[in-house]
């Protein structure tokens, strides 16, 4: 579903990217770790068509996302370290906005139902987004990427900021959407939550993808490790 192949972004002599080569299959759960300017966001925007690869391709559902942008963003949807909505609407507004942009009208019980399954609470539903927590924001961006239909799913740090309460929510929202077949690829520098959550822990540095693993080889702290080693 989501698949980089000798993926390569360079800035004059700088290598964001080197030969990256990556393959998600539906419902894993992919998270890469790395230090700042290790190559993780690049990765990501060469998957959403924000930046144009120097070499390789990034393909989205089979689709070349460089050669068919909007066709590739029919199957994914992304969340930013923070999620932007409009705080003047409501969730249940917002939502109603985001999905008919994509293409899907909904009815607003429909609405209602991705915004609760998502977790966020009944009672905030139609408040205006700017009185809802980061976390709350984050539940609409998952709400949305249902609505949509997103066969991938791509986030940056995601889980910044986020209370441990708010973060385990959220931990259990996307192993609920891997579940139902989503393919997730997740940049984050939560050794802990990538280890609760992901199906294959990826270690990048200086624009490679030096190390893979599962992640059930290893525990949270031998992890931990291992990042530090590697990095």
């Amino acid at each position: 579903m989501i698949v980089a192949h000798n993926l390569s972004k360079s800035y004059g002599e700088h290598h964001a990217l080197n030969n990256l080569n990556l393959n998600i299959a539906p419902g894993e759960i992919f998270c890469l770790l790395g230090q700042n300017g290790a190559g993780k966001t690049t990765t990501i925007n060469c998957f959403l068509g924000f930046t144009v690869p120097s070499a390789g391709k990034a393909e989205i559902n089979g689709i070349d996302v460089a050669e068919d942008p909007q066709g590739s963003k029919r199957h994914l949807a992304y969340l930013p370290e923070v999620v932007m909505l409009y705080p003047k609407l409501s969730g249940l507004e917002n939502l109603d906005y985001f999905s008919r942009l994509a293409g899907f009208r909904y009815s607003k019980n429909q609405l209602q139902e991705f915004l609760l399954k998502a977790g966020l609470p009944g009672d905030s539903i139609n408040r205006y987004v700017g009185t809802y927590s980061k976390g709350m924001r984050q539940k609409v961006g998952i709400a949305i990427a249902t609505a949509k239909q997103a066969k991938a799913l791509f986030l940056d740090e995601p889980t910044s900021g986020l209370d441990p309460k708010a973060s385990n929510d959220f931990s259990l929202l996307l192993k609920t959407l891997a579940q139902e077949g989503v393919a997730i690829l997740m940049a984050t520098h939560d050794i802990f939550r990538a280890k609760d959550i992901a199906t294959r822990v990826g270690i990048m540095r200086e624009g490679q993808l030096v190390a893979t693993h599962a992640a059930t080889e290893f525990s949270a702290t031998e992890l931990e490790k291992i990042y530090l080693e590697t990095v």
